[in-house]
């Protein structure tokens, strides 16, 4: 899943990139509204989540602008105030959800991954393919009954190679949705960290190559 978090407040912006890094997210930040309307304008982000008094374009600007735009993006909008009318207001601007402050970093990761799965098809909450079993909302992932020690990073390519049910999914597509913006994408990144999911797996193999188009389960 690829985030936007947009909070003026630096230390919690890194605070909530981090939580959600180890979620398995894929996370930019923006500081302020222009930014994260640049940041979205050339990146379809998952999940927006925004904080709404921001500086340069207020946040109900840059809500108002995604969903002027059609984007595929959900907003999650974070408050310092938790009134039902401020709460009321905010979904009125479009937002999927609205989280006041303070919050648990637990149920904002919950609530990222509630208004992300809007944009595809269902999916059954635990992953299963044989003999192999994924729990995202757990970050637990066993094979033959015997749990997996996967990084953040290859859980997150066998939960999205998972939910893909059999498609070929590119390199670039793995590259886009699972890294950030600082992944180099001229870096064998994707492919090293395939075959180490591939050797954690363990036999029989069950990652398929597929030649110039990508990878499979």
């Amino acid at each position: 899943m690829r985030v936007l978090v947009v909070e003026d407040q630096r230390h919690l912006a890194e605070s909530v990139a981090r939580v959600l890094r180890r979620e398995g997210m894929a996370v930019d930040v923006a500081y302020d509204g222009a930014a994260a309307l640049e940041r979205t304008d050339v990146v379809d982000y998952d999940v927006v989540v925004l904080d709404r008094d921001l500086p340069v374009v207020h946040g109900d600007e840059v809500c108002r602008a995604l969903v002027a735009r059609e984007t595929p993006s959900r907003v999650l909008m974070l408050t310092a105030s938790g009134t039902v009318a401020q709460r009321v207001e905010g979904l009125g601007l479009g937002a999927d959800d609205y989280l006041p402050k303070p919050f648990a970093y637990a149920e904002l990761a919950a609530r990222i991954r509630a208004v992300g799965r809007r944009n595809r098809s269902a999916s059954p909450p635990v992953l299963v393919h044989g003999d192999l079993r994924v729990d995202p909302s757990q970050r637990v992932a066993t094979r033959a009954g015997e749990r997996l020690a996967l990084s953040p990073k290859e859980f997150a390519v066998l939960e999205h190679l998972l939910a893909g049910r059999g498609r070929v999914i590119s390199a670039e597509e793995l590259l886009d949705r699972v890294w950030d913006e600082a992944a180099d994408p001229f870096t064998t990144t994707v492919k090293a960290t395939v075959n180490r999911l591939r050797a954690k797996l363990g036999e029989p193999p069950l990652i398929e190559t597929v030649a110039r188009a990508g990878y499979r389960i």
